[in-house]
């Protein structure tokens, strides 16, 4: 019994850290998105800096605590069945498996920047940055589709990696790859990295059309009047002028949180 009870109160803790909303449950949850901008930075130096002696261990570091943190979410659930077979939960899988197994998959660690993508999209932490942070509230289509961008750059950098490095003299590093993808998706084209074969240059397409569409959506998001995130009651309209006093769509009257300055 006495098990059980420990057990119980261990589960409701890990609930209130993942799910509560009081305060040391939004600095968890900040905590886990800093620990994964740790982690994509590290990915960065190593794929920079491949065959340092330093790399493996701390790969393997890093996956014990991402194993940690997926057996406390997991426990955590009230649905583990439905969880643990969700995109989000295999993408960490497959990130926890390129971090001990360098040798043999560790092109695939740049799937940690789409985990840290999916830990800023979710229910609670959105929650968290609205409720708490007035800059995130006026800024969060720019955050959001920044975001976007640079989870693209990562995963289609990857992959002009993974296919062109062993057949391309010109890819030879991650920082090589990076390169290719940044001067082809602003259309600089240099010309002094191409892709090779017919899969390569179906690469450079995509990277053309869906990451100038990608950049361009930014861009809208920097220079449009600033928007602000805040359901109608009535209608439930959620993007409004950040002066607005009435919504839009239906005209209820809103009270949409400020600081007293547009």
């Amino acid at each position: 019994m006495k098990t059980v009870g420990k057990s119980s109160r261990i589960r409701a803790a890990l609930r209130s850290l993942y799910f509560g909303s009081d305060e040391n449950a939004r600095r968890f949850r900040y905590g886990l998105v800093a620990f994964d901008v740790v982690t994509i930075a590290i990915f960065i130096v190593a794929a920079s800096v491949p065959g340092r002696w330093w790399i493996v261990p701390l790969d393997f570091a890093l996956g014990s605590i991402l194993t940690l943190e997926l057996a406390a979410r997991l426990y955590a659930e009230t649905n583990r069945r439905r969880h643990a077979t969700s995109l989000a939960t295999l993408t960490d899988i497959v990130v926890i498996g390129s971090l001990f197994l360098p040798a043999l998959i560790d092109n695939l660690g740049f799937l940690r920047i789409v985990r840290a993508l999916r830990l800023l999209r979710s229910y609670h932490l959105l929650r968290d940055l609205r409720s708490g942070s007035p800059w995130f509230r006026r800024y969060e289509d720019v955050i959001q589709r920044t975001l976007n961008l640079a989870v693209f750059i990562m995963i289609v950098t990857s992959f002009v990696y993974v296919s062109q490095h062993a057949i391309n003299p010109q890819i030879e590093s991650y920082l090589d790859a990076l390169y290719f993808t940044i001067t082809t998706l602003t259309t600089t084209g240099f010309g002094d990295i191409t892709l090779l074969g017919p899969g390569g240059r179906l690469l450079a397409v995509i990277i053309m059309v869906v990451g100038v569409g990608l950049f361009l959506r930014l861009l809208q998001a920097v220079f449009r009047p600033n928007k602000i995130r805040f359901e109608c009651p009535d209608c439930a309209l959620q993007i409004h002028d950040i002066d607005a006093v009435h919504c839009k769509h239906c005209g209820r009257v809103l009270a949409i949180p400020t600081e007293g300055v547009v």
